[in-house]
């Protein structure tokens, strides 16, 4: 008893101090408690919110078009008239048309879930994919990461349109947090590199934002076309809309599957 009332003496002599103590320690318990909470309703939201855009498009078929010449900066090699890099072959039986923004979080979980079903059925002939890749997540990083990176993934296509596949995936792998830092020039190349780009041009060409201005054509033409929000996806012209098909793993197969039959 006398040891417990050693550790504490001032508690034991003033019960007013003691409670006032149980009641500053339960308000900081409390309010650690609703600060997590609080973030993980964001994140929640957040995600939510992504998840309801896409859900609620309706299932309309996505054609845009790019008004842009060489006039006014350069045009990528290896895209359709709707800015889309296109990867396999052209008349496969299924097309997948994706849009998609580089910084965006919901496009790097469609990505990451679906990037082996989209390379596989691109390998084996059943399907196309055309990337149209936009850019409007700029303030979303403190360096303009979303235009940059999708000059890179133009510039990839452009160089070598058997790689950039590899080079989209490992980009939404390594995709940084919205609010600070994308990735660095000197990053996208390392990572362009690891893709199989090793041509000292490409390294140049995304330091140059070589597409810059194409970029910008592309999301235009793509919201001018209807889109809100991304990821969006297409197959055969009818829209993806479930949860499931977007963001589980491998979802996209069972719906690529149906559109060979």
């Amino acid at each position: 008893m006398n040891a417990q009332v050693s550790k504490q003496p001032e508690l034991r002599k003033n019960p007013l101090a003691a409670a006032q103590k149980s009641d500053r320690n339960r308000k900081i318990a409390i309010q650690v408690a609703v600060a997590a909470v609080v973030v993980g309703l964001i994140a929640a939201i957040g995600i939510g919110l992504a998840m309801r855009k896409s859900d609620s498009g309706t299932a309309e078929s996505f054609n845009p078009t790019v008004s842009f010449d060489a006039s006014q900066g350069a045009v990528p090699a290896n895209v359709n008239s709707g800015g889309a890099i296109v990867v396999g072959q052209p008349d496969a039986k299924v097309k997948v048309q994706i849009v998609a923004d580089p910084q965006c979080p919901a496009c790097a979980m469609f990505e990451n879930a679906n990037h082996a079903v989209l390379e596989s059925a691109v390998a084996d002939g059943t399907a196309v994919a055309e990337y149209n890749v936009i850019s409007f997540l700029d303030k979303a990083s403190t360096n303009q990461y979303s235009s940059r990176a999708a000059n890179a993934i133009y510039v990839a296509g452009s160089t070598d349109v058997s790689k950039v596949q590899k080079f989209i995936g490992l980009l939404f792998e390594k995709q940084t947090p919205e609010g600070g830092a994308g990735l660095t020039d000197d990053q996208l190349i390392q990572i362009a590199t690891e893709a199989g780009y090793t041509d000292p041009a490409v390294a140049q060409d995304i330091k140059d934002n070589k597409y810059a201005a194409y970029v910008q054509a592309e999301t235009q033409a793509v919201f001018d076309a209807g889109v809100k929000s991304t990821p969006s996806v297409y197959v055969n012209g009818t829209q993806v809309q479930t949860q499931q098909e977007l963001m589980g793993q491998d979802g996209l197969k069972p719906v690529i599957e149906a559109a060979a039959q």
